[in-house]
């Protein structure tokens, strides 16, 4: 039997974030309720209170065997409605700097769901719980304390009738996102200021959705192309197969914003550097209008480095780190902040210093591998460290050898989906591979 170290916890956003904590939450407290602003139903369209919702979105392979360990038979349960899997290594085609690197078998499993499928598939099994509530069409007012505003009791609601009431709870998981106000709640309380860290670089997104089938088609049986901006060039894109679409996410960054006016959006796409995907979409049908979304900063809170903070409130997914979307690693970061906390409770209440310890520690990785290609861009405003400046000289001319060594271009993707640590990408059978290839003029 489950060890149950409280009688309620209470979890803010029933987003993606909200419901991985909802689930390993469940074995712990005798009662979970998930709080949200939006009316959760049963469809899978892209939600008011989820804005990226529209675009395409990853799961690395570290988060599908996460997403696979607290729901079993997930996987298979997508594939048997039509949704497209494969190999990270085989299905999708990398581009960088215009060059494909090769493809091999990684072993590493690609989910091409979609964001909103795939949130209300893992809804619907945290319904399946049993103890779990899920309450829509609630705004979170405020924290509600204990008078010396040492510990989170509970929260302040107003429900959707307008009616105002405060939710008790043994523990609070703020899962709002990057939207989260829980930083500026706790200055309110007198703790002190949240130290961020950002990477600003001015992200602009535009996603179009096309009938099936095309009149040319060059992913067939695979997945996705992605051409993937670099400083060389800046413009970028992922260009899927979902289960019922074809599907284009241009991506720009340091202002260059992709169009939502068909003729601007396709001179957009003819500029990539993968000709094949004008080819794919100039006559293609479009299932609706395109949908821009802007991202201007990566922005990391570092609350493992608080010396003050109450008892009973945790925060994960975005609302710790929110990563720039181009690189997927948001969903993947959110189960691998749900499986420590998962960890935690089996020793009874998680107390917030070692949580958020452990949780800085997994965000290292992606963080490392978005903010620093990002500050690879000249324009792109953060800090540079010499690890950043060394990566920033290194990586590129792995992804260069990957062109014609399949060895490398395993290490890459198992490092870029978080399964291997960047690191390994260190080691020294990888880096005599990248120093054996001879750089391009002008590398």
């Amino acid at each position: 039997m489950a060890h149950i170290v409280g009688d309620r916890a209470v979890v803010l956003g029933g987003s993606i974030a909200g419901c991985l904590a909802a689930r390993v939450l469940a074995p712990a407290y005798r009662e979970v309720t998930v709080i949200d602003r939006d009316q959760l139903t049963e469809r899978d369209d892209p939600r008011r209170a989820v804005p990226q919702g529209h675009h395409i979105h990853a799961l690395l392979a570290r988060g599908q065997r996460i997403l696979e360990e607290l729901f079993p038979g997930l996987t298979d349960e997508l594939v048997g409605i039509g949704v497209p899997v494969g190999d990270f290594g085989t299905s999708l085609s990398w581009y960088f700097n215009g060059e494909m690197i090769r493809k091999t078998e990684t072993g590493l499993i690609c989910v091409a769901a979609g964001r909103p499928l795939l949130e209300a598939r893992i809804r619907q099994r945290v319904k399946d719980l049993g103890n779990v509530t899920f309450r829509d069409r609630c705004d979170v007012m405020h924290l509600a304390t204990t008078a010396d505003r040492r510990r989170v009791t509970g929260v302040h609601l107003r429900d959707p009738d307008g009616q105002a009431e405060v939710l008790d709870a043994d523990l609070l998981v703020d899962a709002t996102g990057r939207g989260s106000r829980t930083h500026r709640w706790l200055v309110e309380l007198g703790y002190p200021q949240v130290a961020e860290e950002k990477v600003k670089m001015d992200l602009t997104y535009t996603t179009c959705h096309y009938r099936p089938p095309l009149p040319f088609d060059p992913i067939g049986e695979q997945i996705a192309i992605i051409p993937v901006a670099t400083p060389q060039m800046p413009r970028g894109a992922i260009f899927a197969r979902l289960p019922d679409r074809y599907s284009i996410s241009l991506t720009g960054l340091l202002g260059d914003r992709p169009p939502t006016d068909r003729d601007g959006l396709l001179a957009y796409v003819r500029s990539l550097p993968v000709p094949e995907i004008y080819r794919a979409l100039r006559d293609a049908e479009p299932m609706s209008e395109p949908k821009s979304f802007h991202f201007p900063a990566s922005v990391r809170r570092r609350y493992e480095r608080m010396d003050s903070f109450p008892e009973g409130l945790l925060m994960l997914g975005d609302a710790v780190c929110t990563f720039n979307p181009v690189y997927g690693q948001g969903m993947t970061a959110a189960a691998l902040q749900a499986q420590i906390l998962g960890r935690h409770l089996q020793q009874g209440a998680p107390a917030a210093d070692g949580y958020f310890r452990d949780v800085a520690r997994a965000i290292d990785a992606p963080w490392d591998m978005s903010a620093g290609p990002d500050l690879g861009f000249a324009g792109v405003q953060g800090r540079r460290t010499l690890k950043v400046r060394i990566g920033n000289s290194y990586v590129p001319r792995l992804q260069a050898a990957a062109v014609h060594d399949p060895a490398l271009s395993g290490a890459f993707l198992r490092a870029a989906g978080l399964v291997d640590p960047l690191s390994a990408l260190m080691r020294p059978n990888i880096v005599r591979r990248v120093l054996r290839r001879r750089p391009a003029a002008g590398e």
